[in-house]
């Protein structure tokens, strides 16, 4: 049964939190400049409201999570942290004295409280909202990128995430002791994954029982990550890799496996939306969703800032018919012409043909579509036979008995306006705010374990998108307001 509880309970402590909390503390200025209370609003469809025990407060449980965003750590040390660290208590609304939750609680409300709510676009909607009311955001631009994570399963065999994880134990164990080494177990040397799992085991039950050191905080955050591979993570990659994770590039020859988050941002760096995907999905395909988003969490867009991909055909039509300014390069292929061997084939513009590099110029020209409907037209330029024949270029250009043709793919309307656009200086001098986006998924990436999912499937990558994003949103609004 939910009963929310949205203050303080009482306590003849609480005087407490403003002596050790201070005014400029990151969370303390979070809880002031936030009003949560939407948390109830769309997670009580998720809860009887009427029957059963009294549920652990929703609000308090969202904060666990906003409070893993931030600091990026498992569920157990987050919770062992909370019964301590005063910051933490304040933030999560409890009294001084008051005892912290189970952390399997996080599990459960992650599964069953957050299940079929689009918190992605509420969450991110929220902060949009709050920088609007703080009159911190003003710009009309957004610039549009997409970043990688790597699918947590399937990185790496499960033995060898297991190895990773038990070196950084015993790495921690040799720097407070080095004498410690003759008490650890016997390293595994059995290529089987039930073989390491014994070994992790036991290196696990020798640092909590045997060795006096399984309390000191050095220790504590390796050894819980073991044990929570042990006990949780071995069971989902025994059964197999990330089914819904997919290969995609980063460039022509590099790849990874996990999944897409294609991000719009304003230019004072707030993230306006976001689109979660898997890996092989096309950065361009998502512009036009994520303008919508924009707009919808409040945004006037007027101008887009993007790289090349995003400068596709249907985007530029798009942006032209709702007034909206692309700032994106054309493929290069398409401002040259989308031709073949520019080296051997040069344009006279007089005669308007083209020049074969034996000094032979075209005799004739037709336009030809590819497609039905006349899309991706292409000029051909027809060369005389005979002169090809005699030339003596004719290796690897000329085949005896075939005609000799050099065609040009044709710029649309849509990219010649577009090209002619992306020559002024407006256009130079507004494409160079485009490196905002990539530091700020940089800090998604290094700051907030945006690198690797931290769990498995798309629903799961969502849910940690929506944290992260809503995370350094709220960072970001704190600076500005200050």
């Amino acid at each position: 049964m939910l009963q929310p509880q949205i203050s303080f309970a009482f306590s003849p402590y609480t005087a407490l939190y403003d002596l050790i909390v201070p005014k400029d503390n990151m969370l303390r200025q979070i809880n002031e400049l936030v009003d949560f209370s939407f948390v109830y609003d769309e997670l009580k469809a998720n809860y009887c409201m009427d029957n059963g025990r009294n549920a652990i407060d929703p609000l308090r449980m969202f904060k666990y999570l906003l409070l893993k965003a931030i600091f990026e750590m498992s569920d157990v040390d987050l919770v062992e942290r909370s019964r301590y660290d005063m910051s933490f208590k304040y933030f999560l609304q409890m009294a001084p004295e008051e005892s912290v939750i189970d952390s399997s609680s996080l599990t459960k409300f992650r599964k069953l409280r957050l299940k079929d709510l689009n918190l992605l676009d509420m969450l991110i909607g929220k902060t949009v909202e709050l920088a609007i009311a703080q009159g911190i955001l003003k710009s009309t631009s957004i610039i549009v990128d997409a970043t990688h994570t790597k699918a947590r399963y399937n990185q790496k065999s499960p033995r060898e995430i297991l190895q990773d994880r038990s070196r950084k134990l015993r790495k921690a164990i040799y720097s407070i002791d080095d004498s410690l080494k003759a008490k650890l177990p016997v390293k595994n040397t059995v290529d089987t994954l039930e073989a390491e799992i014994e070994y992790c085991q036991k290196l696990v039950e020798v640092t909590e029982t045997k060795l006096g050191i399984a309390q000191l905080p050095k220790i504590t955050e390796p050894l819980n990550l073991l044990k929570e591979t042990i006990e949780d993570d071995v069971e989902q990659l025994r059964i197999s890799k990330d089914q819904e994770a997919r290969v995609g590039h980063k460039s022509a020859d590099s790849s990874f496996f996990g999944y897409k988050t294609h991000i719009a941002m304003t230019e004072e760096r707030i993230i306006t939306a976001a689109i979660v995907t898997t890996g092989e999905k096309n950065d361009g395909k998502q512009l036009q969703t994520l303008i919508e988003k924009s707009k919808a969490a409040g945004m006037d867009v007027k101008t887009v800032i993007g790289d090349t991909a995003y400068s596709e055909k249907e985007n530029i039509a798009y942006s032209k018919d709702n007034d909206i300014e692309l700032i994106a390069k054309l493929n290069p292929q398409i401002t040259q012409g989308g031709r073949k061997k520019e080296d051997e084939f040069e344009f006279n513009k007089d005669a308007g043909m083209y020049v074969c590099k034996a000094g032979h110029m075209a005799i004739r020209k037709a336009k030809q579509a590819r497609n039905e409907g006349g899309k991706n037209k292409r000029t051909i330029y027809y060369f005389d036979i005979e002169k090809c024949k005699a030339c003596p270029f004719k290796a690897g250009c000329y085949n005896d008995g075939a005609s000799k043709t050099y065609s040009v793919t044709m710029k649309s309307d849509e990219h010649s306006e577009q090209g002619e656009f992306q020559e002024s200086e407006y256009f130079k001098a507004k494409a160079k705010e485009r490196y905002k986006i990539e530091a700020k998924n940089s800090e998604l990436k290094h700051r907030h374990g945006y690198d690797v999912a931290s769990s498995s499937g798309l629903i799961g990558m969502q849910l940690q998108g929506a944290m992260a994003i809503f995370a350094v949103n709220l960072k970001r609004i704190l600076k500005l307001v200050e």
